[in-house]
């Protein structure tokens, strides 16, 4: 059965909640793990009031028994503890749409009569739950050897000054050494100098009464080849990838490895180029690429490289400066009044993202491989072609496709 997830729940209701269905049985939940994940959710410099409000402790009350997974759906809340600051008062109607935001495109489809419909819903809080689920899909995943980190590469106008990361054997350790310093800094940036000028910028836009965006990049390292497909459209990993990623609020775009900027060069620097290698486990000669430009994915299927995913975050919509709009009760022009929010969330979406990396990954891998418990699914995983010669066997003669055209 394939992963799938639902969330419910608003900004400011009481609670957050998801159920996520097809988790094989077997796995071992880390609840600290979990709570770590979640509190990297919340954490980053820029950011906003409602984090310190919330402490997001996720409850699991279902698929789980003696602290395994069952097979069953799980059931997740999490608590919204800022509920307790509007379940007895009366909500002031919003009227007046602000830039940037769902509220005047939800009002339109849904024909909402106050604005704070569209708020409470497509507000980012219901990410929330949505690391929760990833963070499940984390543990899967890493029971099987695959990692999933990220960093930040820009925020407004400084950017990193990063290796490319294409070239060489030791890519992993490349990307390691990334998430690693990234969880060093509030930024989440690997490059301490830039990281600096990132605080610099954030301070410079709080006194401004503005917000950032940025880029990021989020990593999938130990994947084996062969997950997604090129034959159906809505098979190719490269689209759920990218779908996945740009649904993360504010996200505007994304790109699998360098991809806007494999376009300004010919093929001849963009396309990895294929040699023989020696397999480390068992000295089988194997075939493997010179660099990684690909990102990980050929034909919208993993190639056993680093899987690396880039996406660019617009300035977050609320601004503290009022913007020019129209209060849609009294028909004229107003201007916005200020909904609390983060100045910068660059650092937050990377770890958003990371979960929803997670949750299509571990949908890829139960699509290949198959089984219902952990312990069908690892003997399978280990029988997957990996690259080697002997796994690449060729009848090397003609032959002909022998359609019959005359049928009906």
């Amino acid at each position: 059965m394939p992963l799938r997830f639902l969330t419910a729940g608003e900004s400011h209701g009481p609670r957050l909640s998801a159920i996520l269905e097809g988790m094989p049985a077997g796995l071992p939940v880390d609840r600290g793990a979990l709570a770590r994940l979640m509190a990297r959710r919340q954490a980053g410099f820029g950011t906003g009031g409602r984090m310190a409000i919330e402490r997001d402790g996720v409850a699991i009350h279902g698929g789980v028994q003696a602290g395994h997974t069952t097979g069953a759906p799980l059931g997740i809340t999490i608590d919204n503890l800022d509920y307790g600051a509007w379940a007895e008062r009366d909500i002031p109607p919003m009227t007046t749409p602000r830039p940037g935001h769902a509220d005047l495109s939800a009002a339109l489809k849904y024909g909402y009569r106050d604005l704070r419909l569209s708020l409470e819903r497509a507000s980012a809080r219901e990410t929330a739950a949505r690391v929760a689920v990833g963070g499940l899909c984390l543990q899967l995943l890493a029971r099987f050897g695959i990692e999933i980190g990220s960093y930040v590469t820009a925020i407004g106008a400084v950017r990193a000054e990063l290796s490319d990361g294409q070239d060489g054997s030791s890519l992993a350790d490349t990307y390691r050494t990334r998430f690693g310093a990234a969880e060093a800094d509030e930024l989440r940036c690997p490059d301490t100098k830039a990281a600096a000028a990132m605080r610099v910028a954030i301070q410079d836009a709080i006194r401004a009464k503005d917000t950032l965006g940025g880029t990021f990049e989020v990593v999938a390292l130990g994947l084996p080849p062969g997950l997604g497909s090129h034959v159906h459209w809505d098979r190719r990993l490269t689209g759920r990838l990218l779908a996945a990623v740009a649904s993360v609020p504010a996200v505007k775009g994304a790109e699998i490895g360098p991809a806007f900027d494999n376009a300004t060069l010919p093929g001849t620097a963009v396309h990895d180029r294929f040699t023989l290698g020696e397999d480390p486990e068992t000295g089988e000669a194997i075939v493997t690429r010179r660099s990684n430009r690909a990102g990980g994915l050929e034909g919208g299927i993993t190639t056993g490289e680093p899987l690396v995913v880039r996406a660019a975050m617009k300035p977050i919509a609320t601004t503290l400066t009022p913007l020019a709009s129209v209060d849609l009760a009294k028909g004229e022009a107003a201007r916005t009044a200020y909904e609390r929010s983060d100045f910068c969330s660059v650092p937050r979406a990377g770890v958003i993202a990371e979960a929803m990396l997670a949750y299509v990954l571990s949908d890829a891998l139960l699509e290949k491989v198959g089984g219902d418990s952990i312990t069908e699914i690892a003997p399978r995983l280990a029988a997957l072609r990996r690259g080697r010669l002997s796994e690449l066997a060729m009848d090397d003669h003609p032959w002909r496709f022998g359609y019959d055209e005359t049928a009906g």
